[in-house]
């Protein structure tokens, strides 16, 4: 029996022992008030003389010759009227939580109020009605993300296949183009259309994370190697805004992780850092190691994120470019699938942002 079995169980004993003992009580009440009445009926008559003529003297001759009958019906009758009560008790409560379930088709904000013998119920009926509210609020929420995402999708993929479309009509429409423009033309749809590619990819990823429970290729990596890697292979985009990149990280340290997974990882943060950074100004990379972790810190210099904006930051489809330019990163995908990494290594992710610097921090188990 599990534990929520139990817990039905004592509380439905511990009901039953109630309605028992008030049962009990109230019989015998009204019995002790039957003989006290009869008691003090007695009394009273004793204590006067009557004459045989009297009609009130007949009456109680009458009772008299017929006690038990005109004891055991009020008797009779007050039981039966108790545990007619009693009896109907459970079915008033089984009205007042039918009543009370009705309310969570459509909860407000009023609590659920039942009888003091129902406290335990009462407090499960109002649990199960804050869960209805918030999982109503989490459908919102999901519906008006997946709106988001009809949106951004059709505005992310459009302006790129406008660019192709257009390009390509001018190559197929202009006969007497020179070598030249023709390359040129052909040069910025293959751009465009590779920008498409990615753009689909990074829907196809964050779906896959989110649908599909993967599993993780572990092996031991140079991290240090792979950082190094990382900063020279992004040379030529850093040096567009005049951006340097400094590595601090011990030589030679060795991790286990899904090698490829986790420099997605890497690759997002310091292209987000690149994204994000001032022109001319630095961007950090930072490893500390101890016994149990290893944390990689990504630090850049650029517009102060507000804290509402960095609450969200890891949320799918959320950019900080309100304009959603296509100059200024992918569709809203890289952090939130960064995320879904680094949990997968049972590891987390944090950012933080003051004094016009934006700090990602990663944390995942060192063996």
């Amino acid at each position: 029996m599990n534990k929520e079995s139990k817990l039905r169980g004592n509380y439905k004993n511990r009901l039953i022992r109630r309605i028992a003992l008030q049962y009990m009580f109230t019989l015998l009440g009204f019995i002790g008030m039957f003989f006290f009445f009869l008691f003090m009926a007695y009394s009273i008559s004793t204590s006067v003389i009557w004459q045989p003529e009297n009609p009130i003297y007949q009456i109680l001759h009458f009772v008299k010759e017929y006690i038990l009958i005109f004891m055991g019906i009020p008797l009779v009758l007050g039981w039966a009227f108790i545990t007619y009560r009693f009896m109907g008790r459970p079915l008033w409560y089984l009205d007042e939580v039918i009543s009370a379930s009705e309310t969570l088709a459509h909860p407000n904000d009023k609590q659920i109020i039942l009888p003091d013998e129902m406290k335990n119920v009462q407090d499960r009926l109002n649990n199960i009605r804050e869960t209805v509210i918030l999982n109503a609020k989490l459908a919102k929420e999901a519906e008006q993300r997946k709106n988001d995402l009809i949106v951004y999708l059709a505005h992310d993929l459009k302006t790129p296949l406008t660019s192709v479309i257009g390009y390509l009509t001018l190559l197929h429409d202009e006969r007497q183009i020179s070598e030249e423009l023709r390359m040129k033309y052909l040069s910025i749809a293959l751009q465009k259309s590779e920008r498409l590619e990615d753009l689909i990819n990074e829907f196809f990823e964050i779906t896959r994370y989110n649908l599909s429970n993967i599993a993780l290729q572990y092996s031991k990596v140079n991290l240090t190697r792979m950082l190094e890697q990382l900063v020279f292979e992004f040379q030529p985009v850093l040096s567009e805004k005049n951006l340097t990149c400094s590595l601090t990280v011990s030589p030679n340290l060795i991790i286990k992780c899904d090698v490829n997974r986790m420099q997605r990882v890497f690759d997002n943060l310091l292209r987000n850092a690149y994204f994000y950074s001032f022109d001319n100004s630095q961007i950090e990379i930072m490893v500390r190691q101890n016994e149990k972790d290893v944390n990689i810190c990504f630090r850049n210099h650029g517009d102060t994120i507000p804290k509402e904006k960095l609450e969200r930051i890891f949320e799918q489809f959320y950019r900080l470019d309100t304009s959603r330019s296509s100059k200024s990163g992918g569709a809203g995908l890289g952090l939130a699938v960064s995320k879904e990494i680094v949990e997968l290594h049972k590891g987390t992710i944090t950012a933080k942002s003051e004094n016009e610097q934006i700090e990602f921090m990663i944390t995942i188990p060192a063996g």
